[in-house]
């Protein structure tokens, strides 16, 4: 190519340099273009740093990334600029330039070195070691040196776990007297009454299956190492029992997530053996709901054979459904399926600015700078509500601050939106951006009208993190019986990650109370969260 270019520069062709210059641009562009989109695919997060968005927009000023001036209408260009200006300044984004600039090219002071020390409370176990013999007599003397104290080095030391077998020994009473009837003690736990599995076995099988991702062949091969050789279908029962014992929980719980002060829900999907659909295989949904009280956050999953709005199989709940129960703020994406259950007027829907910024971060991602503008708004956004949840504000002072400090924001990045998305292709990914939020930004500023409401849905969002990663593993649901199974067990581990509760000391205590009779009404506080506080309670009391 540049012996062409110098063989037409020789003949003082600049016509034909020209148009090979500009096919090098054009196929420069595209390449650029193709790249953006394969790294946005394989990108980790989608943070983008103060320090990137001023070089973004200062690029934007010199006019790099701007559309071309045939694509305005009228006065376009001007509006524009107004509309750019004002949202830079309502974002903050130049507040704090120098020192996330700084931070760029200064490097960090270096941290002095800090052992941490052991957790305290861990169980210590002493490990004595002796002088070597040669070294105990006195090199001067030829007496026996005598102890005189210990140098402690704590070292954090595993012990390996251990299968063991319980021989529970029933106690029998009978009267020596009169020789009457015999009394037994009661059975240990099990999930089964005839079973071999006790019931910390079987606890850990679904917190390794459903929290640590190992499934069920996995587990068996590590029971193996153990010395305890058990069939995947054995453990495969476990798991059916203890979840059909946790339903009347999970019941409860689908109750409270209906009764929140706040509802999100988000889908996501699950693969489910059919022999009835080609392949053998159908795509499921897994429908996470979260309610989120002052006190407390409870999760609750449901699993739907089809990805229909309604269930389509007996005693199958979808998202209808589930909305038809619920009435007040809910947060959710914009899907189509909840739009009959929102146009009634009780329930007041509430829409995600994650999905929201996501849309202009993939505009960014694809070359259009523009989309640091409102990346920018967004930013200050987010920076405030984490102000507001480190101060601890209750909801009125936190809806207060939100209609000083963020709705000035957010009404610029209102009329940004508005402005721009009559100058832009609906099909870009700029336009796309814009689309969503202008057609939604009603609900996405329902943030603004009540304190406890959240800007986003990342609450659900987050939990399904927890579930793609364990559905990647297991690969499949046997059926839909084994897919309402897994639902039922995401809903109690869930709600223990939100609570802060180890799921292994709470499925532990709460399988053998559901082994026996339980009334309704005391369903309710064995909830991970009111399980947790009692049993606070109960420790603060005894001491």
């Amino acid at each position: 190519m540049l012996d062409v270019v110098r063989a037409l520069l020789a003949e003082n062709d600049s016509e034909a340099v020209l148009e090979i210059v500009g096919k090098l641009v054009a196929e420069n562009a595209d390449m650029s273009l193709r790249l953006a989109r394969i790294a946005a695919r394989f990108k980790k997060s989608e943070k983008v740093g103060r320090a990137q968005l001023v070089l973004f927009l200062d690029a934007l000023q010199r006019g790099e990334g701007e559309p071309e001036a045939d694509e305005y209408e009228g006065d376009g260009p001007d509006e524009l600029d107004e509309a750019d200006a004002k949202l830079r300044i309502a974002s903050g984004v130049d507040d704090k330039q120098d020192d996330d600039l700084g931070k760029l090219t200064t490097r960090p002071p270096r941290q002095p070195a800090n052992r941490a020390k052991a957790p305290t409370h861990l169980r210590r176990v002493d490990n004595p070691l002796r002088v070597p013999a040669e070294q105990r007599a006195c090199p001067v003397c030829g007496a026996a040196r005598t102890c005189i104290g210990h140098d402690i080095t704590e070292v954090i030391e595993l012990v390996p776990a251990e299968v063991i077998v319980r021989c529970d020994l029933r106690e029998k009473l009978g009267c020596d007297v009169c020789e009457a009837e015999v009394v037994r003690a009661p059975t240990g736990d099990k999930v089964v009454a005839s079973g071999k599995i006790g019931l910390v076995l079987a606890a850990t099988l679904l917190v390794e299956k459903y929290v640590d991702g190992l499934p069920l062949h996995r587990q068996r091969e590590r029971l193996a190492r153990l010395g305890l050789d058990i069939a995947v279908s054995t453990l495969a029962d476990q798991i059916k029992w203890s979840t059909d014992l946790l339903r009347p929980v999970w019941r409860a719980m689908l109750a409270e997530v209906i009764a929140a002060r706040v509802m999100h829900l988000d889908g996501t999907g699950l693969t489910v053996l059919d022999g009835n659909t080609p392949g053998n295989k159908k795509m499921g949904a897994l429908w996470g709901y979260v309610g989120a009280n002052a006190d407390e956050v409870i999760a609750a999953y449901l699993y739907m054979s089809t990805g229909k709005a309604t269930g389509q199989l007996p005693g199958e709940l979808g998202p209808q459904d589930m909305l038809d129960l619920r009435e007040g703020p809910t947060v959710a994406d914009a899907s189509g399926l909840f739009d009959a259950s929102f146009a009634r007027e009780k329930l007041i829907e509430c829409g995600c600015n994650m999905h929201a910024r996501r849309y202009f971060v993939k505009a960014l991602d694809a070359g259009d700078k523009r989309a640091a503008l409102p990346i920018a708004a967004y930013k200050k956004l987010y920076e405030i509500e984490r102000d507001l949840r480190e101060r601890g504000l209750d909801p009125d002072e936190v809806l207060t601050q939100r209609r000083e400090r963020s709705k000035p924001v957010w009404d610029e990045l209102v009329a940004w939106c508005t402005v721009h998305k009559k100058h832009e292709t609906p099909s870009s990914k700029m336009g796309v951006a814009l689309r969503y939020f202008t057609n939604h930004q009603v609900a996405l500023g329902r943030f603004l009208e009540y304190g406890y409401v959240p800007m986003d849905n990342g609450l659900v969002e987050r939990l399904h993190v927890r579930t793609a990663m364990t559905r990647k593993n297991y690969l499949f649901a046997g059926s839909d019986g084994g897919a309402e199974r897994a639902a039922i067990a995401y809903s109690i581990l869930g709600s223990c990650r939100l609570a802060g509760v180890d799921p292994l000391a709470y499925l532990s205590d709460v399988l053998p109370r559901l082994t026996r009779k339980i009334r309704l009404l005391d369903l309710p506080q064995l909830l991970p969260s009111r399980w947790a506080a009692a049993r606070a309670a109960a420790q603060a009391a005894a001491t």
